[in-house]
């Protein structure tokens, strides 16, 4: 007989639907899951993952650290608050910035006019156990980098409490599971993302 339709059997269900309405811009502290988490919400919802970082690195052909080394942080931060700009105007994504983006006050005003700042808010130890072998966090190339990343932990948490919403980081958690948080957070504000009906 024809037109048999299929029906989804059980466990095969079709995932949600969502409606991203505005840009969610990444924020935090290196190592807080920014790159990791991002990606993962993006996936879900079926929305452009963009990096600011990796952005920066292409339109340079450096990387990061390169960039710090050869033209110093107040280049990288002009650069920075460029891209950050193109990225909110272009298309409605999920954003990953830099650790240090949101600490200037141009770029906190640019994502509150296009899209909503989330703060991934992880815990010192966290972010130590995440960042301490790791060679491309340019402002821990010092002499003592836990009492680097302890100083600008303490210095910057104060404006990430700045941004519109937040989650907090849980290490027993899943890269699946986190980006899940991010998004039941996100769903408390149908300004930003809606699920719609399969």
């Amino acid at each position: 007989m024809s037109g048999i339709k299929h029906s989804i059997t059980d466990g095969d269900e079709m995932p949600p639907r969502y409606r991203l309405n505005k840009t969610v811009a990444l924020v935090g502290m290196m190592g807080a899951g920014k790159t990791a988490v991002g990606r993962a919400v993006s996936a879900k919802l079926g929305a452009p993952f963009l990096d600011s970082d990796a952005e920066i690195e292409a339109a340079a052909n450096l990387s990061v650290p390169e960039i710090f080394t050869r033209d110093g942080e107040p280049f990288f931060r002009k650069r920075e608050t460029e891209v950050i700009a193109r990225l909110l105007a272009e298309e409605r994504c999920i954003l990953s910035t830099g650790g240090g983006a949101f600490l200037a006050e141009v770029n906190r005003d640019n994502i509150a006019a296009y899209g909503v700042a989330l703060w991934l808010d992880a815990d010192l130890d966290l972010l130590w156990n995440r960042v301490r072998y790791k060679d491309s966090r340019p402002l821990l190339r010092t002499a003592d980098p836990k009492a680097t990343l302890t100083a600008l932990y303490r210095d910057r948490v104060p404006l990430y409490r700045l941004a519109d919403l937040s989650v907090r980081c849980d290490p027993r958690l899943s890269i699946d599971a986190m980006a899940n948080r991010v998004i039941d957070k996100l769903l408390t504000r149908p300004d930003v993302l809606e699920k719609l009906d399969a």
